[in-house]
C-alpha cells in the first residue's frame, strides 16, 4: 500500500478515457490490453497502471 506516482495515475486516466472498451475489471486482461495499446517498455510501469486502471474500474463499479 501507498501513494502511486502521478504519472501512473496520469497515463491510467488517459489510457482509460481513450480507450474505455479495451479494459475490465480483470487486471490479467488489462495487462494485454495495455500491451498492445500503448507502447511501454517497463514491465513494472506497465503492471503498474495496469493494476490502477483495475482499481478505478472496480471502485466505479461498488459506487
Amino acid at each position: 500500500m501507498g501513494i502511486k506516482p502521478s504519472y501512473i495515475k496520469t497515463l491510467g486516466l488517459e489510457l482509460l478515457a481513450k480507450n474505455r472498451e479495451k479494459f475490465s475489471s480483470n487486471y490479467e486482461e488489462n495487462k494485454q490490453a495495455l500491451a498492445t495499446s500503448a507502447s511501454i517498455e517497463s514491465k513494472r510501469v506497465r503492471n503498474r497502471i495496469a493494476g490502477y486502471i483495475t482499481r478505478k474500474i472496480n471502485t466505479k463499479r461498488h459506487q
